[in-house]
């Protein structure tokens, strides 16, 4: 099973997801006129009002609160210190290629889940990847495919994968034995899930920003107190990733082990072209009432999550002075002992603390979009939520309690899998997400809000809830708001 494994990954990231990625990301960057940068300010500019829920979804917010307590987990932490150890400090500059040509991708697959979406039994809007792959591409076996995937992969293993790292960084910082911190978790997650959708909004609203703010400002007093080396860093990470200074001790590889390692640690932290923040995308009620407004909304979770949040742990770490490859200090314990070598025992708590808010955010988001691909599946099957929000509690405790290297790379290969398809089905809709973007660009040239009526665009039709997208309801929408 392990070779299997192996040779599944060996297959999907070194070669497929290795250059599809930036393949893809590329092709939407140039494709969409250089969106991410161009309109960089329409996705600060459509959040910033973009604060109201209704019977039908949650608030542009609330999805991005979400969709960042997923981004935002322990790959922020965790992931930089691995990607750091195995790829030296040019890791870091591929991270931030990823996610900034990942801006594009996630434009472009949260625009395709809001125009594809629908209302469930509820009234609740839902929809993702597998909703878009079978109306938009007619093709419900990669539909399903996929929402099986992401429940293995978001719902179940990575669930256990964040209670693992919080289990760690409690029992280094304070002692904790696992199983109790395992019992707590379980308590504490099943509170939030078992509320629902919209609990798990209501939650990452409040804890998202508040968490952010609090790791990004202890981030900036290590900056001020070393901003005489902040500049000899940044340049170490652009000459690392080209070659220019050799390779850290320890670090083997080169370039390509930065390429690599930068790519892969990219994807797991920003999620970009992975299909899952176009989950919980498609459940927001968008203002201005169009597609294309909530592209930029998670264009904009990319940004946070690897440009400023991942690059703060970077440099906690190669500021710290112990950086060193070759002692196989790695992972949690590495971002724990650099950020105690700065602030002393406090940096111990802090990181353990943060991997706390981090790591437990992440398992609610996760879940959250696991619950949207199994109602995709159950077609009415009513337990099929409790039985998943169980596995979902069961691999939380579990988790916290044991490493089994074979389910991890289990995950990998599912991930990687789940990213595949959800690639292919966005380049081949590209010419949907082109159409809604002329759109949307058209209208705000023209000094309008932008207002997407379907009718108005009869080539988009097939496969589209005309009622969702109707003038009447975009009418109903800016009057409300």
């Amino acid at each position: 099973m392990n070779t299997i494994i192996d040779y599944i990954n060996a297959i999907l990231w070194d070669y497929v997801l290795l250059y599809g990625l930036l393949a893809v990301g590329a092709f939407f960057t140039i494709r969409l006129g250089f969106i991410q940068f161009r309109y960089f300010g329409q996705c600060f500019s459509v959040l910033l009002k973009s604060r109201h829920e209704d019977e039908h979804g949650i608030s542009p917010f609330q999805a991005l609160c979400t969709s960042l307590a997923s981004r935002v987990g322990t790959g922020n932490i965790v992931g930089v210190a691995v990607a750091l150890t195995l790829g030296g400090p040019g890791a870091i500059f591929w991270m931030w290629v990823v996610a900034l040509v990942g801006m594009a991708t996630a434009y472009a697959e949260s625009a395709l889940a809001q125009l594809y979406k629908v209302a469930d039994e509820e009234g609740q809007f839902r929809g993702g990847p597998a909703v878009y792959i079978e109306a938009g591409l007619k093709s419900p076996l990669f539909g399903n495919l996929f929402a099986i995937t992401l429940i293995f992969t978001f719902g179940l293993v990575f669930c256990a994968v964040q209670s693992n790292s919080i289990a760690t960084s409690m029992s280094n910082a304070f002692g904790l034995p696992p199983i109790a911190t395992g019992a707590v978790l379980v308590v504490a997650a099943g509170l939030v899930i078992f509320g629902g959708l919209r609990g798990i909004a209501h939650f990452a609203e409040i804890v998202v920003p508040f968490m952010a703010v609090a790791y990004v400002g202890i981030a900036l007093v290590i900056l001020a107190m070393n901003f005489q080396e902040v500049p000899g860093v940044l340049w170490s990470i652009v000459a690392h990733a080209f070659g220019i200074e050799e390779a850290v001790g320890g670090v083997t590889g080169g370039v390509m082990a930065a390429l690599m390692n930068g790519i892969r640690r990219g994807l797991f932290s920003n999620e970009a072209g992975m299909g899952s923040a176009p989950n919980i995308a498609a459940s927001a009620v968008p203002d201005p009432h169009h597609p294309a407004s909530q592209g930029f909304v998670q264009a904009l979770g990319v940004f946070i999550d690897t440009i400023v949040i991942c690059t703060a742990t970077a440099l906690i770490i190669l500021l710290s002075g112990i950086y060193d490859p070759t002692t196989g200090l790695t992972g949690i314990s590495l971002t724990q002992s650099a950020a105690e070598a700065h602030i002393g025992d406090f940096g111990v708590y802090f990181i353990a603390i943060a991997i706390l808010f981090f790591g437990f955010t992440s398992i609610v988001a996760n879940y959250s979009y696991a619950e949207n691909a199994m109602i995709y599946l159950e077609h009415g099957w009513k337990p099929g939520l409790s039985i998943l929000r169980i596995l979902t509690l069961s691999m939380v405790f579990w988790g916290a309690l044991q490493t089994v290297i074979t389910v991890f790379n289990a995950a990998d290969a599912s991930m990687a899998v789940m990213a595949t398809i959800n690639l292919v089905a966005i380049v081949l809709l590209s010419p949907k997400v082109v159409l809604i973007t002329k759109d949307y660009v058209k209208q705000l040239k023209e000094g309008r809000e932008p207002l997407f009526d379907l009718s108005e665009h009869p080539e988009l039709a097939d496969g589209v809830d005309a009622e969702i997208w109707s003038e009447k309801r975009g009418r109903e929408a800016q009057t409300r708001y």
